[in-house]
């Protein structure tokens, strides 16, 4: 599915992805850890676009088409989804508004016909009971006034009514309590199949209790430096990175 190849990337003339190689199939789920700066975000900014970062040597292939010539909605409509660290808040913009002219602008690309309200109501009711996220946050303007594990929750909706063929997950644990997290996961688990594929970016093994990858790849200073399974995490929890 994602396809990876000596990818070097840079944001203001300075370089923090220093030959990345990684290969994602479909139905598997990969987590990247690492030290602060190691390099972890960027690579998911990188992947879904973020024109702040620019490119300057390596391939990114997703389904056989060239990512890095696609733009930031052409590579959301192909199926890449990234979930922000830090979700940034959309005054004005209710939550019901922007989910359905997302999720249309999606099947519109796919050559489906747009979800009736009632239908679009529906399954959004379903993916919300599913993240325990009430009611009344259906019409207040995206992220606006949310906690910190309301938006959280907010960017696993997403990704649930949009179905993504790779969902990029940028640390959806920090600053979530035991109960979040685990209804997060919840969410996350309940969306994977073996159709699609995750990329869990994180700190912390916690998070990995609840959502299992069968691939741990370290990053270190732009490169990953060690991959593994779920073991691996459990060794750097209890070392830390600077034995690697």
């Amino acid at each position: 599915m994602l396809e990876i190849h000596n990818l070097h990337a840079s944001i203001d003339g300075k370089e923090i992805l220093r030959g990345i190689n990684l290969t994602i199939k479909e139905g598997e789920i990969h987590a990247i850890m690492g030290p602060n700066g190691a390099g972890k975000s960027t690579l998911g900014a990188v992947l879904a676009g973020n024109p702040a970062y620019e490119v300057t040597e390596g391939s990114i292939t997703f389904k056989g088409k060239n990512v890095l010539s696609m733009s930031v909605e052409e590579r959301a409509r192909e199926g890449i989804f990234l979930s922000f660290q830090y979700p940034v808040e959309i005054p004005g913009v209710s939550m019901v508004n922007f989910l359905r002219s997302a999720v249309n602008e999606k099947r519109q690309y796919e050559g489906k016909e747009p979800l009736a309200a009632t239908q679009f109501l529906k399954e959004m009711r379903e993916k919300k009971q599913l993240l325990e996220m009430a009611d009344k946050l259906n019409n207040r303007s995206v992220n606006e006034g949310f906690s910190g594990g309301e938006k959280k929750k907010n960017e696993i909706l997403q990704m649930a009514m949009l179905q993504p063929a790779l969902a990029i997950l940028d640390e959806i644990d920090s600053g979530l309590d035991i109960d979040a997290l685990r209804i997060v996961a919840k969410g996350v688990n309940a969306c994977h199949n073996e159709h699609n594929a995750c990329l869990l970016i994180t700190h912390y093994q916690r998070l990995l209790d609840y959502i299992v990858p069968q691939y741990i790849h370290v990053l270190a200073n732009g490169q990953i430096v060690r991959t593994g399974g779920k073991e691996l995490a459990l060794e750097l929890e209890e070392k830390g990175y600077e034995w690697l």
